[in-house]
């Protein structure tokens, strides 16, 4: 019987192991039962995305019996509240598209998860399930069931520096030790010394040359083969055959010389190639891991939170600065940014930015909140029990639930390109070597080898998560935080800007308010900042500033009704603050200022009066953004009251919409692309959420409040509100550097080839210059994407 291989593993079949089911060849019962399971559960497509993905189940076993112990399970969980908890699982096997595909539809073998996401690169399953279903031991065993067990190791959860893979750096010193060797042991052939120690010993000489390249072709060059082996599986036609084919090529070809006697072969050529490809790896590894460093580090969002200190006093403070046993103030719509303790008497959160539930759930004093949960309602108090975490904010950024449907033009240029380089290259180099091998059997071997390595897509490849990378991080630096690289190419479409006015043109600093009306008590004005303390407006937020300090008290039936103002009960008496609509009171004049107005126990008492002040070049801005050719817009939720100044001050082909509603500016907006525009908007974070999320690109302001809010897209500081100009002329200027590189990497490709088709280059030489074209490329566009970072727009 010949030898088979198992339909769902692909290990060997053979007559002592062999299991038949279903027409179908298995190497155990074990892959037999992950078919059926993945049968009866409407899973069979797993098949589909390559030949024989899966791995052969692990016996079921004790080893996930630990998690039946909760105080585990809670360490491991990264949320737990009621029925819905949040796990993340590190899976060693995941290796391809059937993978990612199997893990992603968990919810189909178990109703109990909700669903799962899979982050390829590091290997692990962000899984969300209802706890009172399945427990997380029997998902583990759910996952070991179909060949996925997740490797669990309480050390991983303790704050340890993980060990660091050197096996790269073997590999190259192998390479490197063998090449030296190889080299120095080839002279005399290279030179044809006629000595007569030699030539007895040349044999020896030959046989050692093969022995030292042994561990360089089954070690060193190990990677590729593994790289090229998956890929053709996966029908994925990476650069990585094409590199192995020649390496194989190279290595046969030098055997043969050596058995038959014909000379000393290929080897010393094969050890330089793999030694120089590594080094071209290692290269690119550490470039990416300098940039994925530079991304966490640089671009934390500029976020504040409000501090209680000791003395009762308040303060705004960075998020990362708030430690352990820190009491945090949580206002109406603010996401918690870290662990803690309610010390109010109740709370109702919103955890639908972690679970995708918009329910909120009560919580009593001494309960635990996670962080990503929301506040809706009155102003609570919490005591934080661990640090803010970067990573954990940054994933609920990225949350699926966020993310917009672009079409990621240079990405899917890139993937393009690599799908037929690979083949095309094959084939000019079977050609080619046909060709040849009329001619010269050496030079035709050389003339293969040095095609299917001189050309390299990788420049191509790496060009455009390179450029974007790089923007991304020069942008972190300048005080513009991106959700991730595809904000990049939508900032380069943006066609129009629509601007909100309170809070974004306008300035919560250095603004004048005054109060009009019938004269406040000392316990109304009290009453009043207790009431607007719990909301983070720009207007409660200037307002509450501006009222004398007054003792904090209790605020019953708080509510806050988006874009149109508060109300509460202290002390037993009905207020309301807000518009003019809201409040049913008639406007006397037009008034170019912004009013807020009370009215207390059902008696209208008066309005404050906030004067204006306009962000520091705006007028400068419009002007700017209207000679690059963007269409303007500027929504507020304001009366016409300011409509002659601003038309005045703004160029006149602005358009100017006055008393929107947070819904209203959604619509406009979804108009406007109807239109077929794409729009950027600029807003609050929190009470324009929905107009954000709505637009191409949404761009929240930060100014000492806690505005994040998964909606946007981006995080401008304030203070660079003036440069919005030069972030979209950079944005454009980041896609041109892309095209100039393609342009670069497709002309390098077009000249190696020609000089390895006509027999002009050897693999040596084309070894080398293979991650000097990577180095080159990656230098072309770091120097290009610096450059215009430093040119105005």
């Amino acid at each position: 019987m010949g030898s088979l291989m198992c339909y769902h593993c692909g290990n060997e079949v053979t007559k002592f192991n062999r299991v038949v089911y279903d027409e179908k060849e298995f190497c155990c019962k074990g892959c037999q039962t992950v078919y059926e399971i993945f049968s009866e559960n409407d899973l069979s497509s797993y098949y589909d995305f390559a030949s024989s993905p899966g791995a052969s189940p692990d016996a079921i076993s004790t080893q996930y019996d630990f998690l039946d112990n909760p105080e585990i399970c809670s360490k491991l969980l990264d949320f737990e509240e009621e029925k819905t908890s949040v796990v993340t699982l590190y899976i060693p096997h995941i290796h391809c598209s059937s993978c990612i595909w199997i893990l992603e539809n968990l919810q189909k073998l178990n109703g109990g998860i909700y669903r799962s996401v899979v982050n390829f690169p590091i290997k692990k399953v962000t899984i969300t399930f209802d706890s009172s279903v399945i427990s997380l031991k029997e998902i583990a065993l759910l996952l070991g069931r179909i060949g996925y067990n997740p490797y669990i190791s309480l050390e991983n959860y303790d704050v340890k520096k993980q060990a660091i893979d050197r096996s790269l750096i073997y590999k190259i010193g192998i390479a490197f030790f063998s090449f030296g060797n190889v080299m120095m042991l080839s002279f005399p052939e290279y030179f044809n010394i006629d000595d007569y120690w030699i030539n007895e010993y040349r044999d020896f000489f030959r046989w050692l040359i093969l022995l030292l390249s042994l561990p360089v072709f089954f070690y060193s060059a190990s990677g590729y083969y593994i790289a090229a082996w998956k890929g053709i599986r996966s029908k994925m036609y990476t650069i990585d055959i094409p590199m192995a084919l020649g390496i194989i090529v190279m290595f046969i070809r030098s055997v043969v010389d050596i058995v038959i006697g014909h000379g000393q072969g290929f080897f010393d050529s094969m050890c330089a190639l793999v030694f120089f490809m590594l080094l071209g790896k290692i290269f690119q590894q550490r470039t990416y891991n300098f940039l994925s460093f530079e991304r966490d580090y640089k671009s934390y969002f500029p976020i504040a939170v409000t501090k209680l200190n000791p003395d009762k006093s308040e303060s705004a403070v960075q998020i990362y600065d708030v430690e352990p046993g820190d009491r945090l103030l949580i206002r109406n719509q603010e996401l918690l940014p870290v662990d803690g303790i309610l010390i109010s008497e109740s709370a109702f959160i919103d955890y639908s930015f972690v679970t995708g539930e918009a329910v909120p759930v009560e919580k009593k004093s001494g309960d635990k909140l996670f962080a990503g949960g929301k506040q809706v309602g009155e102003l609570i108090e919490i005591e934080t029990i661990n640090s803010v975490s970067q990573s954990y904010l940054t994933q609920l950024w990225s949350n699926d639930v966020f993310q917009k449907k672009v079409d990621i033009k240079y990405r899917t240029i890139t993937d393009q390109i690599s799908h037929y380089f690979t083949p095309a290259l094959i084939a000019l180099s079977i050609i080619a070597f046909v060709y040849w091998v009329f001619i010269d059997v050496n030079a035709a071997f050389n003339v293969f080898t040095a095609i299917l390595i001189v050309a390299c897509p990788c420049a191509l490849a790496l060009t455009a998560p390179f450029t974007l990378g790089n923007v991304i991080r020069i942008m972190g630096r300048k005080k513009f935080y991106l959700k991730n690289v595809t904000v990049v190419e939508q900032l380069a479409k943006v066609d129009t800007l629509v601007f909100d006015k309170t809070g974004t043109l306008t300035t919560q600093i250095e603004s004048q308010i005054r109060y009009e009306g019938e004269e406040l008590s000392e316990q109304e004005k009290s009453a009043i900042k207790n009431i607007i303390r719990g909301s983070n407006h720009p207007l409660s937020r200037r307002l509450y500033s501006f009222l004398p300090q007054g003792v904090v008290v209790k605020v019953a039936n708080f509510e806050e009704i988006s874009g149109a103002g508060l109300e509460g009960v202290v002390d037993g008496i009905y207020y309301k603050i807000g518009s003019a609509n809201f409040l049913s009171v008639q406007e006397t004049d037009d008034s170019v200022q912004t009013l807020v107005y009370v009215q207390v126990a059902g008696v209208n008492k008066g309005r404050f009066v906030f004067e204006n002040q306009y962000r520091a070049g705006v007028e400068d801005l419009f002007s700017n953004l209207v000679k690059m050719g963007y269409q303007l817009h500027v929504l507020s939720g304001d009366n016409e009251g300011e409509a002659s100044f601003l038309k005045a001050v703004l160029p006149t082909s602005t358009s100017l919409v006055f008393n929107q509603k947070p819904e209203e500016k959604l619509e406009y907006i979804k108009r406007l692309q109807q239109n077929g525009s794409n729009v950027m908007m600029v807003g609050d974070g929190l009470n324009d959420a929905g107009a954000l999320a709505q637009s191409n690109v949404g761009v929240s302001i930060a100014e000492n409040v806690n505005v994040f809010t998964p909606a946007s897209d981006a995080i401008l500081d304030a203070s660079q509100f003036g440069k919005i100009d030069y972030y979209l002329t950079y944005s454009k200027n980041a896609i041109k550097t892309i095209k100039m590189s393609y342009v670069l990497a497709l002309t390098y490709n077009v000249i190696g080839l020609s000089f390895a088709v006509s027999n002009h280059l050897s693999p040596l030489i084309a070894a080398i210059l293979m991650p000097i074209s990577t180095a080159s490329m990656i230098s072309f566009v770091t120097i290009m994407s610096n450059y215009y970072s430093h040119k105005k727009s």
